[in-house]
């Protein structure tokens, strides 16, 4: 049984700490989910489950989607399912749905994710939670009160969630700036890479093709992280922000910038699409994962996920007529490509499969330039591929996702024509 894609729509992207910063990520959920049932004109008790997720956690909200349910006049016999995973989180939910379809369980989901990157949950520092636990735990007041003693100020002090990876205390830009050194990828190949995305960004702005896909937000219409006027000059010009030696080459400008935004995709298998009459934008073939060891590369998963992608389906670059390659870095993507291209020396039975050209990649832009808003990144790239591979009568597409801990997503999508 064949998995469609019927729809979708997300928010603008925009820069966190900006337009947004009002909203939560349950307020955006809300908005991609039942914009994305309007937009298909779709009963919506037809809709059998929703498998939502953020990466910046709430811990007052346990199941995101469920909430989303129960808050936004959609049926509260919906199955709300909570997911998880960084950066990879749309595709792990877009395939949980996906393996219910096949098996013939659930008839149609909605899928995504959504980040707001301006409003985090702030924690205590550890001391002081531990603190406040015992505080809490006292059965008398004598025993308070020898507690209340123990009292420093630093425990209320609030902390941001860390960028830094819990297993091995560097964040992912310092990770990337030691895989552009293993991989040696020179800063001016990363600029041009961050160039090009703002650029087919710009013009696929221009030409109406990104508003498709976007539900307004209030006043806010379109993506506002598009540098439309940027030039290999300019980018130059910015300095190394996670290695500032002489070796450092990774920049504000290609780099994804903390984004807020949602996105929401609508999943069915093809008998109920045809039945009900539903667009088919495109199939999902399959969903691969894989994980490597962050000592090797934290960003470099998606080397193992792509090649594992096409050998389960007999495919093989030279078949896939456009490519989604997540952009957390201009550098993760670079070196991605060189692993492809040439093989990867920490992983020598992992053999070369070939060069995607760069004219058949991220054509309508990439995280670099529309934003990264983690868990809602997934959906954007379903979106994106199916509406690229629509325009250019193509039929074949491949997504290609790095995420922290060392995972990545690999899909492949095929055109209904």
């Amino acid at each position: 049984m064949r998995v469609a894609i019927v729809g979708g729509v997300r928010t603008p992207f925009v820069k966190a700490g900006g337009v947004f910063s009002k909203f939560s990520a349950l307020d955006l959920g809300k908005q991609v989910v039942v914009g994305c049932v309007e937009r298909l004109g779709i009963d919506p008790s037809l809709i059998d489950e929703l498998y939502f997720g953020t990466v910046l956690l709430d811990p007052r909200i346990p199941n995101l989607a469920r909430e989303i349910i129960l808050r936004s006049g959609l049926p509260k016999t919906i199955n709300g399912h909570f997911v998880a995973n960084n950066c990879i989180t749309g595709l792990v939910a877009a395939n949980v749905a996906a393996e219910g379809i096949r098996s013939g369980r659930i008839r149609a989901a909605i899928v995504g994710g959504s980040e707001s990157m301006s409003t985090p949950t702030l924690t205590f520092p550890r001391r002081g939670e531990e603190f406040f636990i015992r505080l809490s735990r006292a059965r008398s007041l004598a025993e308070r009160l020898s507690i209340l003693k123990r009292f420093r100020p630093g425990f209320v002090a609030p902390q941001a969630p860390s960028p830094k990876e819990p297993s091995t205390g560097l964040t992912m830009g310092q990770h990337c700036e030691l895989m552009a050194q293993q991989f040696r990828i020179p800063r001016l190949e990363q600029d041009a890479v961050a160039l090009r995305s703002h650029l087919n960004a710009a013009e696929a702005r221009a030409k109406g093709i990104l508003s498709q896909q976007i539900i307004p937000i209030g006043d806010v219409r379109e993506d506002n992280l598009i540098r439309a006027d940027s030039s290999a000059e300019k980018l130059a010009a910015l300095p190394a922000v996670f290695d500032r030696g002489s070796q450092g080459t990774i920049s504000a400008g290609n780099s994804s910038a903390l984004t807020d935004g949602a996105s929401a995709v609508c999943l069915a298998s093809e008998d109920f699409a045809r039945a009900q009459k539903l667009p088919i934008l495109g199939y999902i073939d399959r969903i691969e994962f894989a994980s490597v060891p962050p000592g090797d590369g934290l960003l470099m998963a998606p080397a193992l996920a792509v090649p594992k992608l096409l050998s389960s389906l007999g495919w093989s670059f030279s078949s896939v007529d456009l490519f989604e390659i997540h952009e957390a870095f201009a550098a993760q993507v670079l070196c991605n490509l060189k692993a492809w291209e040439e093989g990867w020396s920490s992983y020598p039975g992992m053999a070369p499969i070939g060069r995607i050209p760069h004219e058949r990649m991220n054509v309508y832009g990439g995280s670099i330039a529309l934003g990264h808003p983690f868990a809602a990144t997934g959906g954007r790239l379903l979106l994106n591929l199916c509406q690229a591979l629509g325009d250019r009568g193509a039929k074949r597409g491949i997504i290609s996702v790095c995420a922290a801990g060392g995972g990545a997503a690999a899909a492949s999508i095929s055109a209904d024509n």
